[in-house]
C-alpha cells in the first residue's frame, strides 16, 4: 500500500469522544433499492454506520422499504424514491447530509434514474461528496454531464462499468493492456473528478496521479462487496473533506477512495480466513471493526 496515503488516513479518523452530539461524524445518505435489488442498499448503509457515520439514511421505492428495514432497525428508510414528489421529498433531507451514494440497487428504471439525477443536481447545489456506484453509473454513461467537472464526485466502476464509461467518453474501446493510463484517460474526460477502478489491484485517480491499493483481499468475489466499500466512501469522504489535515499530494477524494478500497480487501481477507469459500458479503460487514482498526488507528 502507498505508506503515504495509509498514514494521511489514520489522520482523518475523528477521535471518538463523549463531547460530540449524534450526527457529527457523519449522516449519509443511500439512494437506491427497488422491488429487485434491496441486499444493495442495505450492505452500503450499514456498512456506513460500522465504519463510524452516526445515522444511515436509505432512499428506496415504497415496495423496498419494509424489506430493508426489516434487514435492520438501525436505518433510516424514506420510501419515497418512486413516488410523485421523490425529488421534493428528498431535498427535504438533503440539508441534513454529510455525503451521498448514488446507485446501489437502484435498478435502470427510467423514472428512477431521472429522478437520481435531480437529486444529484441538488446535491451538487449543497457541495457535498457524491460516491455513485452500480447502477449510478450506468446514469453517468448515458447523461456524463450530470456529475462533470464536480471535484467532490467519486466513481467506483468494476472493469465492466468502467469499459462503458470509457467507451461512452471517448466513443473508442479501450486499451484494456494499460488500465492506468484508461483510468487516467477517464478522469480527465469527466474533469478530473476521482474515479476507482476496482479489481485485484484497486486503481485511483484524478487524472494527474494514479494510487493503487494493493492489498490482498481473496478469490472469493461474492456479491455485494462494491455495496461495502461505497457505503465505506461515503463516510471516509466526509471525514477527509472536513478534516484539518491536508495533503499537497493526495487529494481528499483521493484519500477516501483508498481508504475504503483497503478496508473493503483487508475485510474481505479476513472474512475469507474463517469461512473460505462461504464466504459473503454479510461475514465481511462482520469484520469492518476489526480491519479498521488494524488499519487505521493501530
Amino acid at each position: 500500500m502507498d505508506e503515504e496515503a495509509l498514514s494521511l488516513m489514520k489522520t482523518i479518523v475523528p477521535a471518538l469522544t463523549s463531547k460530540k452530539h449524534k450526527g457529527q461524524d457523519g449522516r449519509i445518505g443511500i439512494l437506491g433499492g427497488c422491488q429487485e435489488y434491496t441486499g444493495a442498499p442495505y450492505f452500503a448503509a450499514i456498512a456506513a454506520l460500522k465504519v463510524g457515520a452516526d445515522l444511515s439514511h436509505v432512499f428506496c421505492t415504497r415496495d423496498a422499504a419494509t424489506v430493508i428495514k426489516s434487514y435492520s432497525p438501525e436505518l433510516i428508510v424514506h420510501p419515497v424514491l418512486d413516488g410523485p414528489n421523490a425529488v421534493e421529498e428528498m431535498d427535504k433531507w438533503l440539508p441534513r447530509l454529510h455525503s451521498l451514494v448514488v446507485g446501489p440497487g437502484l435498478g435502470r428504471d427510467e423514472a428512477l434514474l431521472k429522478t437520481a439525477k435531480e437529486v444529484i443536481e441538488k446535491s451538487k447545489a449543497r457541495d457535498i461528496p457524491i460516491v455513485i456506484d452500480a447502477d449510478g453509473l450506468w446514469l453517468v454513461a448515458q447523461q456524463p454531464s450530470v456529475i462533470q467537472g464536480y471535484q467532490k464526485a467519486i466513481l467506483t466502476p468494476n472493469f465492466m462499468e468502467f469499459t462503458r464509461l470509457y467507451e461512452a467518453l471517448h466513443h473508442e474501446p479501450m486499451d484494456s493492456s494499460d488500465p492506468r493510463r484508461s483510468v487516467m484517460q477517464l478522469s480527465a474526460a469527466l474533469g478530473n473528478l476521482t474515479v476507482v477502478l476496482k479489481g485485484e489491484q484497486d486503481l485511483i485517480t484524478d487524472g494527474r496521479k494514479v494510487l493503487s491499493c494493493n492489498l490482498r483481499g481473496s478469490g472469493r468475489r461474492c456479491g455485494g462487496q462494491g455495496d461495502l466499500l461505497s457505503g465505506s466512501l461515503g463516510v471516509l469522504a466526509h471525514w477527509a473533506f472536513t478534516s484539518t489535515a491536508h495533503s499537497k499530494s493526495v487529494s481528499p477524494s483521493m484519500l477516501a477512495a483508498f481508504g475504503a478500497c483497503s478496508l473493503t480487501k483487508q475485510c474481505n481477507s479476513q472474512a475469507f480466513q474463517q469461512h473460505g469459500r462461504s464466504t459473503t458479503t454479510s461475514d465481511m460487514i462482520q469484520e469492518i471493526g476489526s480491519a479498521f482498526k488494524k488499519l487505521f488507528e493501530s
